[in-house]
């Protein structure tokens, strides 16, 4: 991918250097050129954050706003919120092809996808909290502003994902560079939960039975609570909008993206990237394991509130629960960047999904106790960190693997990412369609402040046997993943010969 100064300014500074110590004095440069600042790290790790932001704001209140606010039909709302999600499953490949052959611009390949795609982004996220005057089109507002956006977040995280590749070509930094970001992704989905739930004061008690004196007195309080509920809507997605912006500036302010050695995208046609990412057997491994793993953790996260609420019956205590396992997460983070660094990435892999195995078991095993709620929450935080940081630690290894033995083919880091976003999207789908199914065949009545004893023993199951068998199912496929502590260090000396073998290439071609 690179047609390009970076080379060329590099070959020059070493026809500066004796022939007799060019081995001694172009080790430095080159280490020092690969290392990165904690600022850029920082400010790669911002980037993550409009993702998560957004994501969170839009998974906990979207159907709570169509349906109490937009007042839709639920019917016509699940047809909103599904069509969003496959179509957002689909424009992560479509996307991970189209930046796979785009061309090297002075501000890098991936940064012009991000910087363009934000204001659009942002335009229709704001648009998506907006209730249009009229009743007739609603639906298709909805489903034309959320797919829209959908299709701008994926320009902006898809290329955001694989500039993972292009921040440095040392493992170590890029993965010192994942836990940094993989801190903030977590903060972020602590912050546009809090940022969504305290301006729209959106946590309700179960109603109580209302009084004759004031059922006349009804109906206008009601208008007048859904026009400030309204404004409230309004007023958050402009402050997450504000925030998404900052983000993408400090994004394209605080990263330059590195050129590889003069070697040039090879051109593909779409059917032929997707034979080349799916027909690579680590990267299957990898990503059919991780699809295990996440579906089950948001089989847990997605019924979690719902579990504490109705089989647990801590409903005032579930918004701070949730928050512990948030935070929980976000501790933990640098012990796992410290952990498979210190013992590999594998061994992190079974030492930290298995962890809130054990604490899953438990909480359905005893009576309900709220002390033990907030300690099995802690441990699940744990385990949600691990589940977030090691599958975007592991890919660029994949990558890394898939340049040694594909040295001619180069330009298509997009791919892979992108294809691992379609899977977990994929995986999220699935959980949503799976919970939503077995508790209303359960017989799950909304809003309604009890429900059916099988309602509370199919959220029983749904998060803790189900996750832990998807855990061991997932963990199975994982053992099978080929790309050890051994073969990653053996992967980065090779490319590491390569890369110093295309810049000697760039030297003698300038000199001539």
């Amino acid at each position: 991918m690179a047609r390009g100064e970076g080379p060329e300014q590099y070959a020059a500074s070493l026809l500066s250097v004796k022939p007799i110590n060019t081995e001694i004095k172009t080790a430095k440069p080159n280490d020092q050129r690969n290392r990165l600042s904690v600022w850029n790290k920082l400010c790669y790790a911002i980037g993550g954050a409009p993702y998560q932001i957004t994501g969170s704001a839009l998974g906990f209140f979207l159907q709570i706003f169509l349906l109490d606010v937009a007042q839709l039909d639920p019917f016509h709302a699940s047809i909103i919120l599904f069509v969003g999600r496959a179509w957002d499953a689909v424009t992560d490949p479509t996307v991970g092809f189209l930046v796979s052959r785009s061309r090297w611009t002075r501000i890098g390949r991936m940064m012009p996808w991000i910087l363009f795609s934000t204001p659009f982004a942002m335009l229709t996220y704001f648009l998506i909290w907006y209730v249009p005057p009229f009743e007739q089109g609603k639906v298709v507002w909805y489903l034309i502003f959320y797919c829209l956006f959908q299709s701008m977040q994926t320009c902006f995280h898809v290329p955001y994902s694989a500039l993972t590749m292009f921040i440095s070509n040392d493992q170590k930094e890029r993965d010192s560079a994942t836990a940094y970001r993989m801190m903030v992704e977590v903060l972020g989905t602590v912050l546009g939960t809090a940022i969504q739930g305290q301006i729209v004061g959106g946590d309700t008690n179960c109603p109580t039975e209302p009084d004759e004196h004031d059922s006349r007195n009804s109906t206008s309080t009601s208008i007048v609570s859904l026009n400030e509920t309204k404004q409230a809507y309004l007023i958050s997605s402009g402050v997450i909008c504000i925030i998404y912006i900052f983000c993408a500036t400090v994004l394209f302010l605080g990263v330059k993206e590195k050129k590889e050695s003069g070697r040039k995208v090879s051109q593909l046609t779409f059917c032929q990237g997707l034979w080349l990412v799916m027909g690579y057997g680590p990267y299957i491994k990898l990503v059919i394991g991780f699809l295990f793993t996440s579906l089950a953790f948001m089989l847990l996260e997605g019924n979690f509130a719902l579990f504490i609420t109705y089989a647990l019956g801590h409903r005032k205590d579930y918004q701070n629960i949730l928050l512990v396992i948030m935070l929980s997460g976000t501790v933990t983070i640098p012990f796992w960047q410290w952990f498979l660094s210190r013992f590999g990435k594998k061994k992190a892999v079974y030492f930290g999904i298995t962890w809130a195995v054990p604490f899953m078991i438990l909480i359905v095993c005893i009576k309900s106790n709220l002390i033990i709620s907030y300690l099995v929450s802690v441990a699940a935080g744990v385990s949600v960190a691990a589940a977030f940081l090691l599958p975007w630690s592991m890919l660029p290894d994949v990558v890394d693997d898939f340049k040694v033995k594909n040295p001619d083919i180069h330009g298509h880091e997009a791919l892979f990412y992108s294809y691992y976003v379609f899977f977990i999207k994929f995986a999220s789908g699935v959980s949503l369609g799976v919970s939503t199914l077995s508790l209303k065949f359960a017989g799950y009545v909304t809003g309604s402040c009890s429900q059916p004893e099988a309602v509370s023993l199919t959220l029983k199951v749904l998060v803790s046997p189900v996750p832990v068998a998807l855990i061991a199912v997932g963990l199975l496929i994982l053992w099978t993943y080929p790309i050890d502590e051994e073969r990653r260090q053996g992967n980065r000396k090779l490319l590491q010969e390569m890369l110093d073998s295309d810049s000697e290439t760039s030297v003698l071609g300038s000199s001539v």
